[in-house]
């Protein structure tokens, strides 16, 4: 008897149509998301109304999306279902994935309205005919005033991102937008957090709701791990430059809480060499999308943004997010750190905190049941040895360009005369010389160990060198774990572990130092030979104040390559503080000035 096989999409047994399947195997997607998997058969089944709690990058446009599509009627030109977004970046998202999921469904049109376009444009589309409308609020508020859209037969309305679109001060625009819509339409709302204000918009407007929790309430990804730096306040932008520096391959968004910080921390990184950028509220459309464009291509490594207009940001592999400031409303740090470890990856989310503040990480901890570890901003000897253990990992994975072959033999004819070790040092030298002159006389920035209310030892720690790291598929945490085990050490006998691409550093008491040595001198993990070694900067005093003589360290003039640095002097002043840039008149439109 010969047994046949079936395969069935994931996506099928959810109870979508062979359309939306066709375009979902199309694009690649294999296994729904949980709040795709919980979302999508209620909405297929019945017309209610539903609160979906889940964060961002979790697949909630999909969530409401399939089913949206399901439920119109490509047949009829009248507008159906309506969809408000809180900005134009996350609006022109959610439409363009919209035409990609229904790209085989005959006769289905999808428009986008939002302000920064013409108004008359968007108008005639509509009366073209859509099916679906995706809007920001303010621009269909327009509309509708105008005349311009009747929502008067919709049977669908989405909230998308509600929590943040009342953050922005929409609520009078929803409810003047809701309440020229059918009483007996259906509400999907789907928020990363519940804020009351949430809650008032799904009593008013809603009738005994399904609701939809993936995670906890105004939790964070399991896939983020949260990290605090406690600094002076004039050292926040010195310390912003250090953690960049100590993670050569970052791909971040940094956030700041005003217009006006933002332009000016952008405006200091690239004046200090860095590739960086603005994304603020002042800029006009075309700037902002030149900006988004740059940085999904990667020519921008760090986009310094406000909470607003980092709202539409969906772009994959961002490494961390940098909280320079934390912002105001402790809810919103969801969506920050909600920017990074998206589809199953990890990220990291990093917070510049004063003393002042510390405070404020216990609120967060509690809000987003989550822990955060306390960490200390690298010292210059410490990211002299990331930058170089980078520069020597990109020279083993280069792939040799033959078209040098010709000129070798005037090469060799030149290095004749030294030895491969000799030859390394040289290169190495000229390549790093510069950068490791700039930081070697670089201060402590941390503040001065009262962050957890007990003081640091000064010299009771030792700090080690590992070649394992990120490649060998260690995080901080199972690093942590794997150096319990093999030292038989406590869990908390081994600190600071901080975990990069190929190699990391970890801190133990000094009375440790002598076992640990010795138990790696000849240790092999899967037949590769591991290597500890004591770290150049161990014998710093970590909570005292170290010499202050020198330029602290930082950023460079010149081009910031992903292949390693080549500074080309130093900052204009003698400290890696600054508050270059920026100088703009004060602003006292305090809720514009956050967008």
């Amino acid at each position: 008897m010969r047994l046949i096989f079936i395969y069935m999409n994931k996506f099928e047994a959810l109870g979508l149509s062979e359309a939306i399947i066709k375009a979902v195997d199309e694009m690649g997607f294999e296994t729904p998301s949980e709040v795709q998997e919980k979302a999508i058969p209620i909405l297929l089944d019945e017309d209610t109304d539903i609160v979906a709690l889940a964060q961002t990058g979790t697949g909630k446009t999909a969530a409401f999306g399939f089913p949206l599509i399901e439920k119109v009627d490509s047949n009829s030109r009248i507008t159906q279902g309506l969809i408000l977004s809180p900005t134009r970046e996350l609006c022109l998202q959610i439409t363009n994935e919209l035409k990609n999921y229904s790209k085989f469904v005959k006769g289905l049109r999808t428009v986008a309205v939002y302000g920064g376009a013409s108004i008359h444009d968007q108008s005639r589309e509509i009366k073209r005919g859509a099916q679906i409308i995706v809007a920001t609020p303010g621009r269909m508020q327009d509309m509708i005033n105008r005349k311009m859209v009747d929502i008067s037969n919709i049977g669908y309305c989405v909230l998308d991102e509600a929590d943040e679109m009342l953050n922005m001060g929409f609520y009078e625009d929803i409810n003047a937008i809701l309440s020229h819509t059918p009483e007996d339409k259906s509400t999907w709302l789907f928020s990363a957090t519940m804020p009351r204000e949430v809650s008032t918009i799904a009593k008013r407007f809603m009738h005994d709701p399904v609701e939809i929790t993936v995670g906890h309430k105004n939790t964070g990804s399991e896939n983020v791990s949260h990290e605090y730096y406690v600094v002076n306040s004039r050292d926040r932008y010195a310390a912003l430059k250090r953690l960049s520096d100590a993670n050569p391959d970052i791909f971040s968004v940094i956030f700041c809480r005003t217009k006006r910080d933002t332009q000016k921390v952008a405006e200091s990184l690239i004046e200090d060499g860095y590739n960086a950028a603005a994304l603020h509220g002042d800029l006009s459309q075309n700037q902002r999308d030149l900006v988004m464009k740059s940085f999904r291509n990667r020519q921008i490594q760090m986009l310094v943004a406000t909470d607003v207009a980092a709202r539409g940001i969906d772009v994959n592999d961002i490494t961390h997010v940098i909280n320079y400031q934390l912002p105001d409303e402790i809810e919103t740090y969801t969506h920050r750190s909600g920017r990074t470890g998206r589809a199953g990856k990890n990220g990291v989310s990093m917070v510049i905190v004063s003393k002042s503040e510390l405070r404020k990480i216990k609120t967060v901890e509690r809000i987003i049941k989550k822990k955060f570890e306390e960490k200390e901003i690298p010292s210059g000897e410490e990211i002299c040895q990331v930058q170089l253990f980078h520069l020597a990992n990109d020279i083993a994975k280069a792939e040799i360009d033959h078209e040098i072959d010709s000129y070798l033999p005037s090469i060799n004819e030149v290095l004749k005369d030294f030895s491969k070790e000799e030859l390394i040092k040289k290169f190495f030298s000229v390549e790093f010389s510069r950068f490791h002159n700039y930081y070697k006389k670089a201060k402590d920035l941390n503040a001065a160990g009262e962050s957890r209310g007990d003081s640091r030892r000064s010299d009771g720690s030792t700090r080690y060198f590992i070649n394992v790291g990120e490649k060998d598929g260690f995080d901080w945490m199972r690093l942590k774990d794997f150096l319990k085990e093999t030292l038989d050490l406590g869990r908390d006998a081994v600190s600071r572990v901080d975990v990069k691409e190929s190699f990391s550093f970890f801190n133990t008491e000094s009375e440790h130092q002598d076992n640990i040595l010795a138990i790696f001198e000849d240790f092999k993990l899967e037949g590769r030979k591991v290597n500890v070694e004591i770290s150049k900067d161990s014998g710093r005093s970590r909570g005292g104040r170290r010499r202050r003589d020198g330029n602290g360290g930082g950023g460079f003039k010149g081009k910031r390559r992903s292949d390693g640095f080549k500074p080309k002097g130093r900052n204009r002043r003698d400290n890696d503080g600054g508050d270059r840039g920026g100088n703009g008149r004060r602003d006292r439109r305090k809720r514009s000035d956050r967008r």
